[in-house]
């Protein structure tokens, strides 16, 4: 696949690497052209430019900034987005003295908001679970399974494109519906997030009913 990246920090880094170990060529854009010349050296990608190079890159691209951000980027480009599949990977979070909270109040998405700005393109959520250290492992197995990487969209052809990027990885596609459930997983990311920084597992919270005996 041909896959743009709007972004260079952590995300765009780590999951762009990820991409490239897996065969597909990407195109790093940024605004700062010395950090996107940078991260592409870094991850061995095909190239780097502006935001619009790569917006204008591939079928598939992924808007990695700043959650409040991704909007008005995704509405910069709306017009060469159209028709691309676009990865919101974002989690609207911010500290407040009850904890981490979502700064879209969990009734909207920051997705939903993408979509909105660029009507024509195809957004997907996807990749927002997992902290940026997880895309280095070359193929990431946990407890001897792939990591399934949950996501959810409205195009049906954009999802298959996903799934076949998620399993290019390594990992285990795990679609979970329309858009409208890009709410759900941001705060699911709350809350996963919140309690690893109580030095807790959530993993310990969701155990499989596979796991439980047999009712009598």
């Amino acid at each position: 696949m041909r896959i743009g990246i709007l972004g260079t920090g952590a995300m765009a880094t780590t999951l762009g690497g990820a991409w490239v170990r897996a065969g597909h060529d990407v195109l790093v854009g940024g605004r700062d052209r010395t950090a996107a010349a940078a991260t592409a050296a870094r991850i061995g990608a095909a190239g780097h430019g502006t935001p619009a190079d790569g917006a204008a890159y591939g079928d598939l691209v992924l808007i990695a900034v700043p959650a409040d951000a991704a909007p008005g980027l995704a509405k910069e480009f709306g017009g060469t987005l159209a028709g691309r599949t676009v990865i919101d990977c974002t989690n609207p979070v911010v500290p407040t003295d009850d904890g981490l909270t979502l700064t879209t109040g969990g009734t909207t998405s920051i997705a939903r908001r993408m979509a909105e700005a660029a009507p024509g393109a195809h957004v997907v959520k996807a990749f927002n679970l997992c902290h940026e250290s997880i895309w280095t492992l070359p193929r990431p197995v946990f407890e001897g399974a792939p990591l399934a990487v949950p996501f959810c969209g409205d195009d049906p052809g954009s999802l298959d494109l996903l799934a076949g990027l998620v399993t290019s990885m390594g990992c285990t596609p795990m679609p979970c519906g329309g858009l409208s459930r890009a709410a759900y997983l941001e705060a699911t990311a709350v809350f996963a997030i919140g309690v690893w920084w109580s030095g807790a597992e959530t993993r310990f919270a969701f155990p499989t009913p596979a796991e439980a005996p047999r009712t009598p």
